[in-house]
């Protein structure tokens, strides 16, 4: 018998070239920022070199890297013919036969995926093209009316106060719409979901779509996750779970920086300097002859000022309380269930939160159109119980009280 962890040529079929099998004590060796292997449906493949090129961000790979990115990588890709073209020149063996494609939950991974084929053929991953085209209709009303006031009403503070009300309204639904264009859960094309988004996110709302989508697929691959979560990762300001605490005692998170997330742009081209120009520009066209520059400015900020909270809440609101620890290389299905909760559902709800008070069916299929997640919802809810995980759904009052607790 050879001797695990040393590759052993392995024949294909007729006209495919000889692929080396390694096992898990092997791959898991290759886990670093300059040496990263990953296994997707038992195929070895050697990413450091294409890292830095892939799309959602390299620290994606390399949370994975060492790991069984099967499920995931099924979860967060739109297209997989045009994604494996991608794989097919980093490919560089296969697992051994005799090891196993998941070290554990074997039953409950076979039963997940089938879950997913089934949701597949229910089409519950087609887009809805009128549900997403009446909420941009929103958005532009809300901007119009804003506008239209301010025009016909003038620039007093019962005016700005009101107006300020619909934009921040306006903005908040806008980040919903730019959270679906991001996961690829509009359009058939990945590039006008991504064009799109440019559009909600840096022209609607004055942000960088790279900076947020890099941030953002981190923490869907490694939720709650420390230090992969990059939305736990809160200042020593804002200690979260049992681990945070400990560890800045210990002087382990010297690296944490003080200032508020949705600031901080690390990840930005001139691409995305150009589109959150834009954001700025039409600002002070349509409000600066009304506030002139300073009083422009102290609007927009008005509106992110209150904005803020609601879209902060609404996304902590499914995660904070739950589970946190380091990785600890859950299958999927396990990994999202634990550290995330919904909250119950209802017309102003679905509304307020973007629908994502289903935040379980999210994580768990990301490029699922959200008007479809309540009919999931039953289905996962089953799958839960019968391997013993716990589905929690509590009414929204609740879950933002324990964000604080």
């Amino acid at each position: 018998t050879r001797e695990l962890g040393n590759p052993t040529p392995w024949s294909g079929s007729v006209g495919q070239k000889s692929l080396n099998m390694y096992s898990w004590q092997e791959i898991q060796k290759h886990n670093q920022k300059a040496d990263q292997w990953l296994v997707i449906n038992r195929k070895v493949y050697d990413v450091t070199g294409w890292a830095n090129k892939h799309p959602g961000g390299s620290r994606v790979l390399n949370h994975y890297a060492g790991e069984d990115a099967t499920d995931v990588f099924r979860a967060m890709h739109l297209d997989l013919d045009i994604v494996k073209l991608y794989l097919k020149p980093l490919l560089i063996g296969e697992l051994a036969p005799e090891e196993p494609s998941q070290e554990r939950n074997k039953s409950l991974v076979e039963d997940f995926r089938e879950l997913r084929r089934t949701l597949e053929a229910m089409n519950m991953f087609k887009a809805n093209p009128t549900f997403f085209f009446l909420h941009f209709i929103q958005v532009l009303i809300l901007e119009t009316l804003a506008w239209l006031i301010v025009w016909h009403f003038g620039s007093g503070w019962p005016v700005t106060i009101f107006i300020s009300c619909l934009l921040t309204i306006s903005q908040g639904q806008s980040s919903y719409l730019q959270h679906d264009l991001g996961h690829l859960s509009i359009f058939t094309k990945s590039k006008w979901n991504h064009l799109m988004q440019k559009l909600m996110m840096s022209h609607c709302k004055g942000l960088s779509t790279s900076w947020w989508n890099h941030r953002h697929f981190q923490h869907h691959v490694k939720t709650n996750i420390h230090p992969k979560d990059p939305d736990i990762d809160m200042g020593a300001l804002f200690l979260l779970g049992e681990l945070q605490p400990v560890k800045v005692c210990l002087g382990l998170l010297r690296e944490m920086k003080l200032c508020p997330g949705h600031l901080t742009v690390n990840h930005f081209s001139l691409q995305d300097i150009a589109w959150v120009s834009s954001f700025y520009i039409r600002h002070f066209i349509t409000f600066g002859p009304f506030y002139g520059i300073f009083g422009t400015i102290l609007l927009i900020y008005l509106v992110k000022f209150l904005e803020s909270p609601w879209v902060t809440y609404v996304t902590q609101m499914s995660h904070v309380p739950m589970r946190m620890s380091k990785e600890e290389n859950r299958d999927w299905l396990s990994a999202q269930v634990l550290t995330t909760c919904n909250v119950e559902q209802s017309i102003f709800n679905d509304w307020f939160t973007g629908h994502l008070n289903f935040q379980i069916e999210h994580h768990l299929f990301p490029t699922m159109p959200r008007h479809n997640y309540h009919k999931v919802a039953p289905l996962v809810r089953s799958l839960c119980a019968k391997h013993g995980l716990q589905y929690v759904n509590k009414p929204m009052l609740e879950a933002f009280g324990d964000i604080v607790r």
